[in-house]
């Protein structure tokens, strides 16, 4: 059962995140933590993210743009190392609030909140239409960068805040997907090496053939939606991105992610 339930939140994770940028590993974690230890299911997930990533970087990655690569990217690996630092000094913080639902416990913490507040803020300005017209200058995405490596860093979610401000970079469809790809990849580098420990200590419980199935099925995910991707436009795109911003805030601020 695990591997077909993997497999199917694989496929569809991959084929929705090729758009947005993030959400991939948002899916995964919880799905994989039905039938694993949190521990584990982190671990499996990030190996997953990474070879997924790779695979993308294969499809689009042509179409990157360096300048945002190294204006953006460079610096949200700086700063993700800064929000980890701040996490361990914050992990005790208590949460706003706490509720119960379906059985389950949920918590609000106040570093989600404010990205999720953030992240809606981001949002409007793909689906207000006084505020579609403006963009962010290439001089602002060390700002992203920062912000986005910092909060990724501290919460773990980082790849939303980074679509937030490429997609208004006046980039185009192929170049906003493609950047973004190439920067989770760095990302999911530093993620891996920081995890190398934990991986080589839980070796033996690895599920190395959920692993191969589950990204071989993220790989057919993200091969279809580059093809279906020939077929949307920029607008299509922006609206999307949107959508699954205030989608995913919405959750972070609930406590549910």
């Amino acid at each position: 059962m695990e591997y077909v339930v993997i497999c199917i939140v694989a496929f569809l994770g991959s084929g929705l995140t090729l758009f947005s940028g993030f959400g991939l590993g948002t899916l995964l974690v919880p799905v994989f933590g039905i039938f694993f230890p949190i521990e584990i299911a982190i671990v499996l997930t990030a190996i997953v993210h990474f070879l997924n990533n790779i695979f993308k970087l294969f499809l689009v990655g042509k179409h990157a743009n360096k300048n945002a690569i190294l204006k953006f990217g460079i610096p949200s690996i700086f700063a993700a190392f800064y929000g980890a630092y701040l996490f361990t000094l914050l992990s005790d913080l208590d949460p706003i609030y706490s509720y119960h639902l379906l059985g389950r416990e949920f918590e609000i913490m106040p570093i989600e909140m404010v990205i999720g507040i953030l992240l809606i803020f981001f949002a409007l300005f793909d689906l207000l239409p006084k505020l579609k017209n403006i963009q962010f200058d290439e001089k602002y995405l060390s700002l992203g960068g920062l912000l986005s490596g910092f909060f990724g860093g501290l919460s773990g979610n980082q790849g939303a805040l980074r679509s937030a401000f490429l997609i208004r970079s006046n980039l185009s469809k192929e170049s906003f997907i493609a950047t973004g790809v190439v920067i989770a990849c760095m990302i999911d580098i530093t993620r891996l090496s920081m995890y190398s420990t934990q991986i080589f200590n839980t070796n033996n419980a690895l599920n190395t053939s959920l692993i191969i199935a589950a990204t071989l099925s993220a790989f057919l995910g993200a091969y279809i939606g580059n093809k279906v991707l020939k077929k949307i436009t920029i607008k299509m795109l922006q609206q999307f991105v949107a959508m699954m911003l205030i989608i995913f805030a919405l959750l972070l601020i609930a406590g549910i992610i």
